[in-house]
Parts: C-alpha cells; structure tokens; sequence
C-alpha cells in the first residue's frame, strides 16, 4: 500500500495540521477496514454543547468480518478543572493555572478499537493525539503528542506479530533510530494488567506526554505511525477473517476481551481522562469496549496448548523485530 497525500502545511498551526490529519485518517481507514467486511461504518457526529467542541464515530457493528468496530474523532476545547490539572501536573510540573485555580485547553486525536468476529483475527487498537495548555491571553503554554497501536490476538501467529512490530518500526525510524525499541518496551508497560501478571496483548507502540522533538516532528511522526496501520493490519485480517474455529476458540476468545475491558476499566488512562472531562461523551470513550466478554473463575489453560502459548508471550513479551 503506498502512502497517501500528506495534508500536513507547515505554514499552518499545529493543531489546525492535526485536525485535517485526523479527518483524512478516520476516512482512509474506515475505506480501508470496509474492504474486509459486507457493510459500512455508519456515521454518528456528536457535540459538548456549552463545553466547545465535538466528535464524529464512525461506527460499524455486526458485521461478516468485524463483531464490532469504531474509528472515532474528537476536537475538543475548553477549560479543564482543578483536578484534571492536578493530575495532569504528574508528567507537567510546570502548568500554570488561572487565579481560580483552571487552564483553558485544545485537544484533538483517533481513537479507534477493532473486535473481529473470528477469534483466530485479532483485536486492534489505536490512538493518535494532540494537546495544547493555554495561558490566559490565548497563547500556548505547553503541548505535547500521545499515541501508540497495539495488536490483541486470541491465538499466535508470529508471522503476524512480526508483521505488526515490523511495520510500525520502519514508520518510526526516520524519526529517531531508537525509538521503535523504547516505544516498543513503553507499550509492554502501559498495557499491563498488574492484578492478572500480563500483557493485554502482543503489544506495539506506545508513547505519551511526547514533545522531544519539534512540534512539526512530532506531527510528522504521527502521521507515519498511522500511515502504517492499514499495511499493518489488513493483511493480517484477511488472511484470517474465514479460518474455520470451534465453539471451545470462541470461548477463549471471550475470555481474552474479558482481560481487554479489565485493563480499559482499571488502568487506562485515556479512558479515565475522558470520563472524568466535563462534557465528554460516554459512548465514543467506551466504544472500546468488545460487544461480548466472558469471565470464568479460575480459567488456566493446559501447558502445550495454542492457548498457553499465547499466555506465555503476554507474562514475557517477545522482542519481535
């Protein structure tokens, strides 16, 4: 797949760039994704009212390939309240608040969960994101770019793992030789159940609080890593999308999107962040949710089983490039 037309313009601010490069992104994926199944994402726009600012969900759910499946954007701005400043002030020590103790903001970003039908497909996430701190005249403060794309298998091909890791390196690599192995290790950290001892999946990229390189870097960087995702993961998808699989698969893919909603409820941050914004909406934050999990007590596979196998690179991740 060859890349497509850049809309970044130096010329133009940051998040003005970001903006156009979310809208094209959310378009081209969402083309991209629907190759693989027998319908369409279906578009549902949505406003923060009084808070400033919206979001378009494209929203595709029961469908031949894909169980469910969101690829959604937010453009939101507004003033943040003490305690999301305060939280905030873990990684941005230096924020300076308004006499009332508030800082207005601007944030923008992808955000998008695949769920496919088949439990031998994997799941998929990823997200992209821009955030601006103002100071009281309007002017920035501070700023800084999040993101990161990670692969949730039932089962383990290597072959696309490999796939995967390989892809988004080469995305990452004109940018820092480096930073595909320490985004790499950052992703095997942030997506970690502590209370289960493992991974949520075979991992990817991760970065947050990120403003290391010049802010048209950074944006350039983003645009790379998304560029990566549909070679990424179609190919993986199709080549599996029909494999036949039995009832006892299914269930243990059931109970793999069990571990996925614990460590989107318990530990993620975006998704903490976005509940606790005022004027956020509920159902585009937990679009990330599978449409159906399972949980049962004291489940452990057999050693010698695929599924085992899977377990043992998620309680000790692969170096897969």
């Amino acid at each position: 797949m060859s890349s497509p037309k850049s809309v970044l313009d130096p010329s133009l601010p940051i998040k003005v760039q970001m903006e156009r490069l979310i809208r094209q992104k959310q378009s081209e994926i969402c083309a991209g994704l629907e190759t693989l199944d027998t319908i369409k994402f279906k578009p549902d726009e949505w406003e923060r009212g009084n808070n400033g600012g919206g979001g378009r969900s494209m929203v595709l759910a029961d469908g031949t390939t894909f169980e469910k499946a969101g690829v959604n954007i937010s453009v939101v701005h507004g003033t943040l309240p003490p305690g999301a400043i305060e939280r905030m002030k873990n990684d941005h020590k230096d924020i300076k608040t308004s006499s009332e103790g508030s800082v207005g903001f601007f944030a923008c970003g992808l955000s998008m969960v695949l769920h496919p039908c088949n439990p031998h497909a994997p799941t998929m996430h990823l997200n992209y994101r821009y955030f601006e701190i103002m100071n009281p005249d309007g002017s920035v403060q501070t700023w800084w770019f999040g993101g990161g794309a990670d692969l949730t298998p039932s089962y383990l091909y290597e072959e696309d793992a490999k796939l995967f890791h390989k892809s988004h390196k080469e995305a990452l690599d004109p940018f820092g030789e480096t930073l595909y192995d320490e985004f790499k290790v950052w992703c095997d950290k942030y997506f970690y159940i502590n209370h289960r001892g493992e991974t949520r999946g075979i991992g990817g990229i991760f970065y947050d609080d990120f403003n290391r390189l010049p802010a048209q870097k950074c944006l350039e960087m983003a645009e790379s890593c998304f560029n990566a995702m549909l070679p990424a993961y179609v190919p993986i998808v199709a080549r599996r999308k029909d494999l036949p699989f039995t009832p006892e698969e299914k269930e243990w893919q059931q109970i793999r999107r069990g571990r996925y909603v614990e460590f989107n409820l318990v530990y993620d941050r975006g998704t903490k962040f976005g509940l606790q914004t005022p004027g956020s909406r509920v159902e585009s934050i937990l679009m990330s949710m599978p449409k159906t999990a399972t949980w049962l007590y004291n489940n452990e596979p057999a050693e010698g089983t695929r599924e085992a196998d899977l377990l043992k690179v998620t309680r000790n991740p692969v170096k897969w490039v």
